[in-house]
């Protein structure tokens, strides 16, 4: 009698298989999870005058306020708008907006990033792909970046510029003005004095090597008499230098005064840095020999 085979319909689950299955599992509850989202958004409209009334409430927050706006110069005249973070807050109390930025791809020094925003209860969308280049950009020259953590914030970076656009393109228009609107009003009428407030700015620009000289000669006048709403484009200003959007030379005037001033500034920081060190050398030196003499 041979032997033969019978195929009883049976077939082993092999470790990729399951792997397989794990992952169209997956990708198919992701799938309904999207499709839900989009229906559960348009049986439940969101109501616009209470996402507005929630958004004009967000904007009396002064912390939000003065970092509501960003400032660049372009052809001779100062271009503002609703920064990163007014269109992030507006986002978040316009219902049914699902918006980020993500990584698609990455070879070869280049990184494929994705910033959008979904508008599900209008089956809306705005995306924006672009690419980033693993360089860091300096006066110095360019220089290639290989570790992960500065490779993010640095798509970080880049994609923020994106997802304000994206967000800004699904909010209506006169929605997004309102929003402006309170903002400055919060930074005219915020409870801390404007002196302090100048001074806090004053601190913050030092920071970023932005002298007080340089910043009364970009008002034309003394900082005492900064009115609010100058101080309001000082901020914008600040927020573009510290995210990256421009630099401190595309709104101040560094001359040779200003440089040398740096350097001068430099020079003592480092004399007495080397003070310190001297002081410390002895006090340690003298302590090792009273010990000797005991």
């Amino acid at each position: 009698m041979k032997n033969e085979l019978v195929d009883l319909g049976f077939k082993p689950t092999l470790p990729q298989d399951i792997n397989n299955s794990g992952t169209e599992i997956a990708g198919s509850r992701a799938e309904h999870e999207v499709q839900a989202s989009f229906v559960i958004a348009q049986k439940f409209p969101r109501n616009e005058m209470e996402c507005y009334s929630k958004i004009i409430e967000t904007c009396k927050r002064p912390f939000l306020a003065e970092q509501a706006m960003y400032a660049y110069p372009k052809g001779g005249t100062l271009v503002t708008g609703p920064s990163i973070r007014l269109a992030e807050a507006m986002a978040q109390n316009w219902k049914h907006l699902k918006f980020g930025w993500e990584e698609i791809s990455q070879s070869n020094g280049v990184s494929t990033v994705k910033a959008y925003c979904v508008d599900r209860q209008m089956n809306n969308e705005r995306e924006i792909t672009f690419h980033v280049e693993h360089k860091r950009h300096t006066k110095k020259g360019d220089y290639k970046i290989t570790d992960p953590r500065e490779i993010y914030e640095l798509c970080a970076n880049q994609a923020a510029r994106r997802l304000r656009q994206c967000i800004l393109a699904i909010i209506p228009g006169d929605i997004v003005e309102a929003a402006v609107e309170q903002c400055k009003k919060t930074v005219e009428t915020n409870e801390i004095p404007l002196a302090d407030r100048i001074k806090a700015m004053v601190l913050r620009f030092n920071e970023l090597g932005v002298s007080v000289e340089l910043l009364e000669k970009r008002l034309g006048h003394d900082l005492s008499a900064t009115i609010a709403s100058e101080l309001t484009t000082l901020v914008g200003v600040y927020k573009s230098i510290k995210d990256g959007f421009a630099s401190r030379e595309d709104f101040f005037d560094f001359g040779l005064k200003e440089v040398n001033s740096a350097k001068e500034t430099l020079d003592i920081v480092l004399a007495e840095k080397k003070s310190r060190q001297t002081k410390d050398h002895d006090k340690v030196t003298g302590e090792l020999k009273q010990d000797d003499k005991k």
